[in-house]
C-alpha cells in the first residue's frame, strides 16, 4: 500500500468526528434531543476507528523483541480506547438524548440523564487514557527502525489526546483536537513508511 493510502486510512476517522463536531449539538435540550441521539448512532462505528491510526504505522511490526513488545502493548490500548470510548458514544449520547427526548414535561434533567453523563464521562475519560497508552507504545515501537521522526507526531498526538480528555468533538476545541490528531496519525505513518522504505533506523 502506498504511503498515500496509508496516511488516508489513518486519518480518516479523525477527519469525519472533526466534520461532525461542526454540527454536534453544544448542549442536550429538548430540542436537540433527538439529532444528539441520532448523530451518536451514526458515529457509533466512526469512533472505533480511531484505533486505525496506531493499527496502519504499526501493521508489519515484529512482535518478538522489545520493539514487538511495545507494538502489542499499543494494540491492546488501542483496542482498549475503542471498547470504552464507544460505551461514552452509546451511554452518554445514544442514551441520555433518548431518554431527553421522551422525559415527562417539567422533569428535572439531572435526575434523568445526569447519571448516564457521569458514566458515559468516566467510560470515556478511560478511553482516552488508553489512547495516551497507545501513542506512547505506538512511538516506542517505531523508534528502532524511524528514530526522532517518531517525535513530531508523538508529541502532536500526546497533546491532542490530553485535550481529548474532556473535549469530545464539541466545537470549538474538540473539533480542533481531532484535526490536530489527524496531524499526529499521518506524521506517525509518514514516518513508519519512510523508515519501511529505507530499511534502517533514521536517527
Amino acid at each position: 500500500m502506498s504511503t498515500l493510502k496509508q496516511v488516508a486510512l489513518a486519518v480518516a476517522a479523525p477527519l469525519v468526528l472533526a466534520a461532525a463536531g461542526l454540527v454536534h449539538p453544544l448542549s442536550l435540550k429538548t430540542s436537540t434531543a433527538a439529532v444528539w441521539a441520532d448523530m451518536h448512532v451514526l458515529l457509533l462505528p466512526v469512533f472505533p476507528l480511531l484505533a486505525l491510526g496506531f493499527v496502519v504505522p504499526l501493521w508489519r511490526r515484529p512482535t518478538r523483541d522489545v520493539t514487538g513488545l511495545a507494538t502489542v502493548v499499543a494494540w491492546l490500548a488501542a483496542f482498549t480506547y475503542a471498547c470504552f470510548y464507544s460505551g461514552l458514544d452509546a451511554v452518554a449520547g445514544i442514551a441520555a438524548g433518548t431518554a431527553w427526548q421522551h422525559a415527562p414535561a417539567g422533569v428535572d434533567q439531572e435526575k434523568i440523564v445526569g447519571p448516564l453523563y457521569r458514566m458515559g464521562d468516566d467510560l470515556g475519560q478511560f478511553g482516552v487514557y488508553a489512547f495516551l497508552v497507545a501513542v506512547v507504545a505506538t512511538c516506542l515501537a517505531l523508534y528502532r527502525r524511524a528514530g526522532v521522526l517518531v517525535l513530531p507526531g508523538g508529541l502532536v498526538l500526546l497533546a491532542a489526546g490530553w485535550s481529548f480528555v474532556d473535549s469530545h468533538i464539541f466545537r470549538p476545541r474538540g473539533v480542533l483536537t481531532m484535526l490536530a490528531i489527524a496531524v499526529g496519525f499521518a506524521l506517525l505513518t509518514t514516518a513508519s513508511a519512510a523508515a519501511s522504505r529505507a530499511g534502517r533506523p533514521s536517527t
